[in-house]
């Protein structure tokens, strides 16, 4: 265990420490000191799983750069409703992370965030055409103030020269910049606020204990089993909230609840793919986070980008994603975690999802056997899959509602849960 001595019984556990634990976890003792909030994590320190900064493309969200937010509509105009509730609740996390640093909780900010460009890239006549008609639209907007539009090419080759070597030249492209843009480093963000967290009176973060079950109490509050990893020691604890934050590994956990949300959800076998560039040869020719668009039929999950990313000082190039499959819910997670997790309940709404999403599920099958090179050539031409290495990022366990049902799940008063990927 590390900071304060661990309560009998804490108001809040949060499960997992990952960025969304490490977040909220600030916040509530913000609000109020003097709550009493213990963190487990299964592994040995904060940030080793999907908020690690080499298991999501750091793109600071502000709905920049990503195509998909931003749909054509049947009459041809371009919906942005999406795109700008993106970029308002990323303005708010930086936001609250300046606060953060000007009361001293974070240190240096430049651990975690720099200032990256963030481009959107297309070839061809119409989707040209459609990203110069998302560019009025957006740039119309103050919270897209400073966007910048381009098909000229000399232009091009000074904004992302490695995007442009090797192109062809009667391929028509296009390009929006707003340089405004980020990358952070959720791994780094996160050891900062579970740092600041530890050394406040009321919170304690045990690494090396695993919740393996929790049920309600006849009062009202939850009971949770924790596993020493090391010497296999099972031990209880109480709380009077439970916050699951430990990503694919929250959904057994919220199964075990016994709560309505647990019910009808499962985890899709998603796991991401990267291709990673340390040669500092190459990086040097690329400072920007450029989305291009997902290839007709493609799920978004398919869009590319090539990734400037910062990382302890170090700069690379990150180029995916790929898709892949596996069972596991996590990286560090058992081969059976699918498995275990089938409930009758949620055969159905698993087999709706793979019905529903059948362009998801045929685009996983083509990625199984896909050249890896070939996306990679659609935005960086010249890049040798020689320079690059493959990279396992964590997977995205997509947990949906019982989808036969139709009705909106309760939401329970003594247990929030975050199922999923992490950060991108």
């Amino acid at each position: 265990m590390t900071g304060n001595r661990s309560a009998a019984k804490p108001d809040v556990v949060l499960v997992g420490a990952g960025i969304m634990s490490a977040t909220l976890g600030v916040l509530l003792k913000e609000l109020e000191p003097s709550l009493n909030i213990e963190m487990f994590e299964t592994l040995g320190g904060a940030a080793q799983e999907s908020s690690d900064a080499w298991n999501n493309a750091g793109t600071g969200h502000a709905a920049n750069c990503e195509l998909n937010y931003t749909p054509e509509r049947s009459d041809g105009t371009i919906d942005v409703s999406k795109a700008l509730d993106v970029n308002v609740e990323f303005d708010l996390s930086r936001q609250f992370w300046s606060y953060l640093v000007k009361k001293g909780a974070i240190l240096d900010p430049q651990s975690f965030i720099h200032p990256v460009p963030h481009m959107s890239f297309v070839h061809g006549p119409e989707n040209a055409a459609f990203l110069k008609k998302r560019f009025a639209t957006m740039s119309a907007h103050h919270c897209y103030h400073g966007m910048e539009y381009t098909e000229d090419k000399r232009k091009l080759a000074e904004w992302v020269p490695l995007v442009m070597e090797g192109r062809a030249a009667d391929q028509q492209v296009a390009a929006t910049r707003i340089v405004t843009g980020a990358d952070v480093d959720y791994g780094s963000l996160t050891r900062s606020l579970v740092g600041h967290l530890r050394g406040l009176k009321g919170f304690a973060v045990h690494y090396g204990h695993q919740i393996t079950n929790l049920g309600r109490e006849p009062g009202g509050s939850w009971r949770l089993d924790v596993k020493d990893t090391q010497s296999r020691d099972v031990r209880s604890t109480t709380g009077k909230f439970v916050y699951l934050g430990a990503g694919g590994g929250a959904l057994p956990l919220l199964q075990k609840s016994g709560i309505p949300e647990g019910k009808g959800y499962g985890g899709f076998p998603v796991s991401g793919i990267w291709l990673r560039c340390d040669d500092p040869e190459v990086n040097k020719r690329h400072h920007a986070k450029v989305y291009g668009k997902a290839s007709v039929g493609s799920p978004p999950m398919s869009v590319p980008h090539l990734d400037t990313r910062v990382i302890d000082g170090k700069h690379s190039i990150l180029f995916g994603p790929y898709a892949g499959f596996s069972s596991k819910f996590l990286k560090h997670g058992s081969l059976m975690d699918l498995f275990e997790s089938i409930r009758l309940a949620n055969i159905g709404p698993l087999l709706a999802v793979a019905r529903d999403n059948f362009d998801l599920t045929k685009y996983l099958i083509g990625q199984v056997a896909a050249d890896l090179a070939s996306p990679l050539r659609s935005l960086a031409g010249v890049l040798s899959a020689r320079e690059v290495q493959r990279l396992g990022a964590g997977g995205r366990r997509t947990a949906r509602p019982d989808h036969q049902a139709g009705s909106s799940p309760r939401r329970d008063s003594g247990v929030r849960d975050r199922i999923g990927s992490g950060p991108r």
